[in-house]
């Protein structure tokens, strides 16, 4: 049987490519204690899907954003707020809620982050 070795170079490449994604997956990100230790200290944050400043913040962790303690304040496939959000009173996103502080509608560096939790950076 012929296989057209373009076929053949393509499901290569498809493995070398699965292969280099599962072992990048394995890896700890830098940020995956600290962003872990917000959870375990009540910190959270809320936020929207199509929110630009709550992408910005998730992006200051990179990887170890999938840790975060998240909470999504609009109903999937929807534009309206959960019923969460509204008993919060939540009216900008991000916003943090710490044990004993809110802070709303603002993008917080790791350092306040890191103050405001109590949970020390790498």
């Amino acid at each position: 049987m012929h296989v057209n070795p373009f076929i053949r170079a393509g499901a290569l490449a498809v493995l070398c490519l699965s292969a280099v994604s599962f072992g990048a997956a394995d890896k700890p990100g830098k940020l995956d204690g600290f962003a872990r230790c917000l959870g375990e200290k009540k910190a959270a944050m809320y936020g929207a899907f199509y929110c630009e400043h709550c992408k910005e913040q998730k992006d200051l962790f990179g990887d170890s954003a999938q840790y975060l303690p998240y909470v999504e304040c609009v109903e999937k496939g929807t534009r309206k707020i959960t019923d969460e959000c509204k008993a919060l009173g939540i009216r900008k996103t991000p916003t943090w809620i710490f044990e004993n502080d809110r802070i709303e509608g603002k993008v917080l560096s790791l350092q306040e982050l890191s103050q405001k939790s109590g949970c020390r950076l790498p």
